[in-house]
């Protein structure tokens, strides 16, 4: 559910929206990897209800972009995660949307994995345990990237007047 505030002005409606598209596309990749995970008919059923109504949000978020709903100042959301940078290597994002959003898919998928392994840690040798959790805080803060690097790319496609 996203909440969004309206404000009204003689010239046009101006939205301030609680979520970005980068979040909206992370949301939709991680609710497909859910539908891809399960078997259960009724979790099927509530999985593919999200992922349209994210796909509607989505397609909503951009239009309201582009008619100027959204201000560019709203397009982000920094996640401004602070970490040692020394010892904990992240991904280089970069590419168009597409190619970024490619990279969340592909990130969630691996964080999904690797979360995997933790529902049952104590089967995780004991040698592997600290592997499992550095692997979980770099695959977190390669998705945060993604969703920053989509927020960014989209706003500045906005503000040049690309889209």
């Amino acid at each position: 559910m996203v909440l969004v505030c309206y404000f009204y002005s003689p010239k046009v409606t101006i939205k301030y929206m609680a979520e970005t598209l980068g979040m909206l596309c992370d949301k939709l990749t991680i609710a497909h990897l859910k539908q891809y995970h399960t078997q259960d008919n009724v979790r099927l059923q509530s999985l593919s209800t999200q992922i349209l109504q994210l796909q509607l949000e989505i397609n909503e978020y951009v239009a309201d972009a582009i008619s100027g709903k959204i201000l560019p100042a709203r397009m982000t959301f920094a996640a401004n995660k602070v970490f040692k940078s020394e010892g904990n290597t992240v991904a280089t994002i970069d590419g168009n949307i597409g190619e970024v959003f490619y990279q969340l898919a592909n990130v969630n998928c691996k964080l999904w994995h690797e979360q995997e392994k933790v529902y049952e840690f104590e089967k995780v040798a004991v040698s592997e345990k600290d592997n499992v959790v550095k692997q979980l805080a770099l695959l977190n803060l390669e998705r945060n990237k993604c969703i920053d690097a989509i927020n960014e790319q989209f706003k500045k496609s906005i503000v040049n007047g690309e889209l």
